[in-house]
């Protein structure tokens, strides 16, 4: 028989484990604001984070500040938009209605909205919480911006977009959609008999503690609120002004890192609904076709590492925020932001890999120009689309088809990383020594793509212009109210840049064509009748988007 433990052996063993756990939080600790003081400056916008391990938070802290105008600095308690984090709200009420069988997920949307126009089609709720149901998004809508400073009732807002066509036949496809949790948030009230503001309210919020949650609410006084701001022509500005009512179910919560954890407990100790129910909202919702998407009832479906994740992330007129989970390690991580130009998504991602002992710890290393010509080629995926790995000015590319080119920077023998992303490529050899596939690693998916014998793209061509030419473009154009393309000239050539993206350089193809150079897309640069730049127009993915130049 084994012997136990003695009492001494047993508190010296304890002590050193836990000595060991304090060491790495002190390590971990130090990790963590080297990234988050690199990001969010002093006298900047700035954020809140917060990361819990197995239970118990290990960090939370607050960088920048909460008010620029008034020199207010940040603290952990700052309440912030957390944008279309509400979706796992407005889901979790939903499935709370279900297993009390007042709906069914299989219940068509008329049932509780007799009068939609579904225009034919057959859309279920699972279709709005899955982001499959074909309904056009409303913040996608050009007409949204004349509306967005408006206080609205649910009916009124589904009056605005109900009549839009159908994007796809339900179930089809996958496509992120506001409108399909602002019907949730409307059914949740048809079913329950309280608006969705009391229901948040008195179901959430009161019995979970978090007494720093509201429904979004510009006049109420709200402690501890931190101010929203947005990039501008000239540095930082107010964020735009947006009704709260316009956001609803899809994203009008305001809360706090700590109060998000409290939700996060909740959820994940079945408080609020059972765990078979919980299982079917952390599954990725399968298409009519068989294939998977990202996204359950709620939550996106992801990785880390290779790791599984369940998380989410929010984006609002002067906010950005993100949660993520690791379940099998039991890290949860919340990175709120107080700026749209300041994104937390990278910073929260990086601070879970080193929580979990996999950080994203790409170093580059130099690569003989005469080696680089083994990987270039064009490779294909399971479902034919492909991936071009080719060369220019010394320097590797990826650019899969219709999408951004990236720089690939080697960080070990056939190894790369993409820059600006977390992503990595590994080419894989023969015995004989030639590369004949790729593995793919993202944050959302890790797969295989085989080398073909298939041409490489053409090289588009390009053209000098003048100063003053390109002076004329500069300017911010309006794609949606909440998405905004900043047109900048850094020595002698335009810059790019979307509403919490990253800069992309223009290259000119004519005198008022240009393309970026990291992906396959067109900017054509419109004139009225006097010579003066009015928009702009965007060709991308086989669709043309107008662009109004409003700055």
């Amino acid at each position: 028989m084994k012997k136990s433990l003695t009492p001494l052996l047993l508190w010296l063993v304890l002590s050193l484990s836990s000595h060991a756990q304090t060491v790495n939080n002190s390590r971990l600790t130090v990790a963590f604001d080297s990234l988050l003081t690199k990001q969010f400056k002093p006298d900047g916008p700035g954020c809140t984070a917060l990361v819990a391990r197995k239970g118990q938070i290990i960090y939370q802290k607050a960088f920048g500040m909460a008010n620029q105008e008034l020199d207010v600095p940040m603290k952990p308690d700052n309440v912030f938009r957390i944008g279309s984090i509400t979706k796992q709200f407005t889901a979790v009420a939903i499935l709370q209605l279900m297993e009390q069988g007042k709906l069914s997920l299989q219940d068509e949307i008329t049932r509780f909205i007799p009068d939609y126009p579904t225009q034919g089609k057959k859309i279920t709720v699972e279709h709005l919480l899955t982001h499959t149901s074909g309904i056009k998004s409303y913040t996608d809508m050009k007409e949204f911006g004349s509306i967005m400073k408006k206080d609205m009732s649910p009916t009124e807002l589904i009056d605005f977009f109900k009549n839009q066509p159908m994007e796809f036949e339900p179930g089809t496809k996958w496509a992120y959609c506001n409108s399909g949790y602002f019907l949730l948030g409307y059914i949740i009230e048809k079913v329950s008999g309280k608006t969705y503001p009391q229901y948040t309210e008195e179901v959430f919020f009161k019995p979970l503690g978090m007494t720093n949650s509201y429904y979004g609410d510009n006049a109420k006084l709200i402690k501890n609120r931190a101010a929203g701001y947005q990039e501008g022509k000239n540095g930082i500005n107010n964020a735009d002004y947006l009704s709260m009512t316009q956001p609803y179910a899809a994203g009008s919560i305001q809360s706090t890192v700590g109060d998000l954890w409290k939700w996060h407990q909740a959820v994940h100790s079945y408080k609020l609904v059972k765990k078979e129910t919980l299982d079917k909202a952390f599954t990725r919702y399968r298409l009519s076709d068989g294939k998977l998407t990202n996204y359950g009832y709620g939550w996106t479906l992801g990785t880390i590492q290779g790791n599984p994740t369940i998380e989410h992330g929010g984006g609002i007129n002067g906010f950005l925020t993100e949660g993520i989970y690791l379940p099998q390690e039991d890290v949860f991580v919340a990175v709120f932001s107080n700026s749209t130009s300041n994104s937390p998504d990278m910073v929260a991602s990086k601070m879970a890999a080193l929580t979990i002992g996999k950080p994203y710890d790409y170093t580059e290393i130099a690569i003989e120009p005469s080696a680089l010509q083994s990987y270039t080629g064009v490779y294909e995926n399971t479902e034919g689309i492909q991936r071009a790995i080719t060369i220019a000015d010394n320097q590797l590319y990826s650019q899969r088809t219709d999408s951004p080119r990236y720089k690939l920077k080697a960080y070990q023998r056939d190894k790369f990383f993409l820059e600006n992303s977390l992503t990595n490529i590994e080419f894989i050899r023969n015995g004989t020594g030639q590369v004949e596939q790729i593995r793919f690693q993202s944050r959302e998916l890790s797969e295989t793509w085989k080398k073909t014998n298939k041409p490489l793209p053409a090289t588009r061509p390009t053209i000098s212009l003048s100063e003053k030419v390109l002076e004329s473009y500069t300017g911010d154009y309006q794609i949606t109210p909440n998405f905004i393309l900043t047109i900048t000239k850094e020595q002698n050539r335009l810059i790019s840049q979307a509403t919490g993206q990253s800069k992309f350089p223009l290259l000119a193809e004519t005198e008022t064509k240009f393309y970026p150079e990291a992906f396959e897309a067109q900017l054509e640069f419109i004139k009225d009748n006097t010579g003066k730049i009015t928009k702009l127009m965007l060709l991308q993915g086989g669709q043309t988007t107008e662009a109004k130049k409003i700055k």
